[in-house]
């Protein structure tokens, strides 16, 4: 079993800054995909970026060169950076886990197995 803890949420302000974080406990965390995803009220969870064990990163589009994903193997944490915050950035983020033996980082959160709680962040207008 894996326990994930996000952190860092909140609320700020259109264009600011804010930086997720995920710790781990349970079983190596270096051998973990590392995902995160974001839901909308009424929505389905949503691709944000991923982390092989390896460092190698995905982003979704609208996330490219305003969000970074990295991971810290020492601290079993993850991060996620997020930059030029916009209003409909507005959500839950999830923090996601999975052993994962491609060299491809899924996308879609069917294969995680492993969920955080989830954290709240609000960019306002």
């Amino acid at each position: 079993q894996v326990q994930l803890v996000e952190s860092g949420g909140g609320l700020v302000q259109a264009g600011g800054s804010l930086r997720l974080s995920c710790a781990a406990s349970g079983r190596t965390f270096s051998n973990y995909v590392m995902g995160w995803f974001r839901q909308f009220p009424g929505k389905e969870r949503e691709f944000v970026a991923a982390i092989s064990w390896s460092g190698g990163t995905r982003y979704a589009d609208s996330m490219k060169g305003r969000f970074t994903i990295s991971r810290d193997n020492a601290k079993n944490t993850v991060y996620l950076q997020m930059n030029s915050l916009k209003p409909e950035d507005t959500a839950v983020y999830y923090c996601a886990a999975i052993v994962w033996p491609f060299s491809n980082v899924p996308t879609t959160p069917t294969p995680y197995n492993y969920w955080g709680q989830g954290t709240q962040v609000t960019v306002s207008s």
